[in-house]
């Protein structure tokens, strides 16, 4: 296991790096899966939007180890990982720190700055719709801009800075649907699912026995760093860049020429939702220990980078037409 940034020569092009890089990601993502079991795509997802500098939204119902995945991946990628459960009385001071007034031994009173839970390299931002949305404002400035602004000073976070949130899709009373422009700053929507019988039976027996394992660090967040540098780096051809345009224009009513998207989509994904497919494609070619990315990438990432950022009309959601069928329409025309 590394320790630092001396780790990795520095010296190395970027095949070699990609390569030494890769060997880490691999280890890292064998060692999340020693601890959280079945979601093998769902976690690559995850993994991918840190390694491409983003933010996730996982969504799922209570019990599936949202929170435990969110703790392995910090432990996993060396990240100090902190978190906060999200009520309607939640203020932004309780996420972002605050001044007090403080006073010294003379007797002279000044402001002292106190950080909140935000200054910290992987935030959980636990049942996040169920904030205000005062509240979810102060997240978003922070997971856009990197920094907080307390009483007209600048205070910037650690870097790197992930927010991994979580919503659970069943109980909608007393919570606040966060905004589409808070959606779109998050890079993937990852849906969370049962077990299949066998990932079960295999989940039960290993954690409620008398020793549980424990996730080990495989990687600093100083690699983390050269990682998401790496992946702006890495090739990617044309023909897949021209598949990310013809998905994202095929998804806006204004721009497709299929009726049935012109009918039954109200918006659709902005130049954001291509940005973060074109990292995102790399992310997950690295992640699979290949030095460019595939079409394969884009099938298997599409879904969680637009189910988020297209809405349907009513008279679809009457028809109940499902967004996750028209991705994969749109996928089969696309490449």
């Amino acid at each position: 296991m590394p320790t630092d940034s001396q780790s990795i020569d520095p010296h190395l092009d970027d095949t070699q790096l990609a390569d030494t890089l890769g060997t880490y990601l691999a280890n890292a993502l064998t060692e999340t899966s020693r601890v959280i079991y079945g979601q093998q795509e769902e976690i690559k997802q995850i993994i991918a939007s840190v390694l491409s500098g983003g933010h996730a939204l996982l969504v799922g119902a209570p019990g599936l180890g949202k929170t435990k995945l969110v703790s392995t991946l910090a432990t996993v990628m060396g990240l100090s990982a902190k978190r906060v459960q999200f009520t309607p009385d939640l203020m932004p001071a309780d996420i972002t720190g605050s001044e007090i007034l403080d006073e010294d031994t003379e007797g002279k009173r000044s402001f002292r700055f106190i950080p909140g839970p935000v200054f910290c390299q992987l935030l959980m931002a636990d049942e996040i719709n169920r904030a205000s949305p005062r509240t979810q404002s102060a997240l978003l400035q922070a997971m856009q801009e990197k920094y907080i602004s307390i009483a007209g000073k600048d205070y910037p976070l650690p870097a790197p800075f992930h927010v991994l949130a979580t919503q659970n899709p069943i109980e909608q009373e007393g919570t606040y649907p966060l905004p589409e422009a808070q959606l779109d700053r998050f890079l993937v929507q990852v849906n969370l699912t049962y077990p299949d019988l066998a990932t079960e039976k295999a989940m039960l027996l290993a954690t409620t026995g008398a020793d549980e394992i424990q996730a080990q660090q495989i990687i600093t967040s100083e690699i983390l760093i050269k990682t998401q540098a790496l992946i702006r780096r890495l090739p990617i051809g044309e023909n897949l860049v021209d598949s990310i345009l013809n998905l994202i224009r095929n998804a806006r009513p204004e721009t497709s020429k299929d009726p049935f998207i012109q009918q039954n989509i109200a918006w659709g994904p902005g130049s954001r939702a291509a940005q973060a497919l074109m990292l995102l494609v790399r992310a997950r070619a690295l992640l699979n220990g290949r030095l460019a990315p595939n079409q394969e990438d884009l099938i298997a990432l599409a879904p969680a980078v637009l189910r988020h950022r297209i809405a349907l009309t009513f008279a679809a959601r009457a028809e109940n037409i499902q967004l996750d069928d028209i991705i994969q329409n749109l996928l089969q025309k696309a490449v």
